[in-house]
């Protein structure tokens, strides 16, 4: 069962300049910072007190960033059995759950083809 929306990605050029703008400028705190390769780091940052957060994600580790639009991520309690339930319920899948350092996640889409993750621990 999803029990909130987790994340929305934003891509940018400089992680470090976004963190900064994100943090001093806007106020927002530092929920997650994950090295996830040279120069790269799985960022989350969101306002005080709330869990919902934005994911600053650099540009370098998308080849398509152009074409993608913010992206929203569902948080599940159980990714098997939520995936399960949403396939036998005919949402489309982009494949199988794949793991990560960060979690378990997959997507999928809507009737008008805009593209979700569903990410589980």
């Amino acid at each position: 069962m999803i029990k909130k929306m987790a994340t929305v990605a934003v891509y940018v050029e400089d992680q470090q300049k976004a963190k900064e703008f994100w943090t001093a400028k806007v106020g927002f705190e530092i929920k997650r910072e994950t090295q996830m390769g040279p120069n790269a780091f799985w960022l989350e940052v969101a306002p005080p007190g709330q869990e919902t957060a934005l994911v600053i994600y650099p540009k370098q580790m998308m080849k398509n960033w152009e074409e993608c639009k913010a992206s929203i991520v569902f948080e599940c309690e159980d990714m098997d059995s939520t995936y399960q339930r949403l396939k036998e319920n005919g949402v489309q899948f982009q494949g199988e759950p794949s793991k990560m350092e960060w979690g378990t996640y997959v997507s999928f889409t809507d009737l008008d083809g805009n593209s979700f993750l569903l990410k589980g621990n």
